[in-house]
């Protein structure tokens, strides 16, 4: 049986099987400025979750075999755009991600990096598709019998591939110590779903990360005020944590050709 399960829209669990939603929890955030402003949703319930859920499945395939994986840049500053650019500016070499159907997997691709992280966010536990497996690359997949997500192990993999300079995505404080501490200045790290994040997690995050997005995390955007070199976007803000994610962020400021506007007009409510 192919089972995933994802943290999505208003940060709830949602579970797909065979194609299929077959659960969607209560959300946490009720109000996203995303949200709102690309897809018109002024207040995220359940109902308005599992329509979200059925929409990606029918039109990019999300955790089905006809998966859609490349992909254009979709937001200014997004994640995966920003990781993307990353890698078409040769700042990196690769980036480990994950995807629905694969877990933890290393891209090279920029198309192929928006078009994993900038569809699905949030995957915390996924099983093998095959046909996603073989686009990425099976030698390319952390463990495609399993599709196990371990992003220290992935950045492993990445290294053993031959890559030289790899962005890494966390979700987790430990996982981003222990990537600094085994890979030192290899490894770019990007901080992602960062909402219900401890105060402990959020200040050791802008200790080892390089970008840091504030998604509905209060303790993020509160050390943010003393401890951020740079910020963008004035939906969710994104966050330079050291140097190089400062001068990533600014590389793609200068891309974009456009103001750097940072005041957030309507942040996700309730941050927590």
């Amino acid at each position: 049986m192919s089972r995933h399960v994802i943290e999505a829209l208003g940060c709830a669990r949602i579970v797909v099987e065979n194609g299929k939603v077959v659960e969607v929890g209560e959300p946490r955030i009720r109000v996203c400025p995303l949200f709102l402003k690309v897809r018109g949703i002024t207040e995220i319930n359940q109902e308005i979750i599992r329509k979200n859920i059925e929409f990606r499945i029918q039109d990019f395939g999300m955790c089905t075999p006809d998966r859609q994986m490349r992909m254009r840049d979709f937001l200014s500053y997004g994640i995966s755009e920003l990781i993307g650019m990353a890698i078409a500016e040769k700042m990196v070499d690769a980036a480990v991600m994950v995807c629905e159907g694969t877990g933890t997997v290393v891209v090279s691709d920029p198309e192929l990096a928006q078009g994993i992280g900038g569809r699905v966010s949030g995957i915390v536990e996924t099983s093998p598709i095959e046909e996603i497996i073989e686009t990425v690359g099976k030698d390319h997949v952390f463990d495609p019998t399993t599709a196990d997500i371990d992003q220290v192990r992935g950045a492993e993999l990445a290294f053993t591939l031959g890559y030289r300079r790899i962005a890494v995505t966390i979700a987790k404080a430990e996982d981003a110590i222990e990537l600094r501490r085994q890979f030192g200045q290899r490894v770019a790290i990007f901080a992602v779903h960062t909402s219900g994040m401890s105060a402990e997690d959020a200040n050791a995050l802008f200790d080892v990360c390089d970008i840091i997005t504030a998604c509905a995390s209060m303790h993020v955007r509160a050390v943010a005020r003393d401890r951020a070199l740079y910020q963008v976007g004035n939906k969710v803000p994104v966050y330079a944590a050291s140097l190089w994610g400062e001068m990533l962020l600014k590389s793609r400021v200068k891309l974009l050709g456009r103001p750097n506007i940072t005041s957030p007009d309507d942040p996700p409510r309730p941050l927590f």
